[in-house]
């Protein structure tokens, strides 16, 4: 029997710093959807994994920079069809565009041409998110024992 680590809404909400309502939103729009346990109908919970939290942290602080929903949600796709693990990237953003750079020599437009000025590291926000979890962060274990 394997054990996956999950975490609810309000939890979810107090890591990532967004509301209930920008949650529920990326989900019902897939956006970002919790790869443990997906709503299923009312009063039903959502499950979010580690991976989903530092997603959704990324994707707040891309707004934050002034970037729009719709450029996020081409660079969460082209995130999610990259090969390597999204921790080792850097992200930048001159607030309209997206870039990715994997290496200090290679810096990739993910949407069209133009110079990043604020960047997000992708392995920062893991690591701040790992060390908010174990500062007391209550936990869901959710047993999959044979069920999908």
């Amino acid at each position: 029997m394997s054990e996956q680590v999950g975490y609810r809404v309000p939890e979810v909400t107090k890591l990532v710093g967004i509301t209930y309502r920008q949650l529920d939103y990326w989900a019902r729009t897939g956006l970002v959807r919790p790869s443990i346990k997906d709503a299923q109908g009312s009063g039903s919970q959502r499950l979010y994994s580690f991976q989903d939290l530092v997603t959704l942290k990324v994707i707040n602080n891309l707004l934050k920079t002034g970037v729009s929903l719709q450029r996020v949600r081409k660079a969460v796709e082209h995130l999610h069809g990259l090969r390597k693990a999204p921790e080792s990237l850097t992200l930048m953003s001159d607030g309209n565009r997206i870039y990715e750079a994997s290496s200090p020599e290679e810096v990739v437009d993910l949407l069209a041409g133009g110079q990043g000025v604020f960047a997000i590291a992708v392995d920062k926000v893991w690591t701040d998110l790992e060390g908010t979890v174990a500062k007391g962060s209550s936990r869901t274990k959710k047993a999959q024992a044979g069920s999908a």
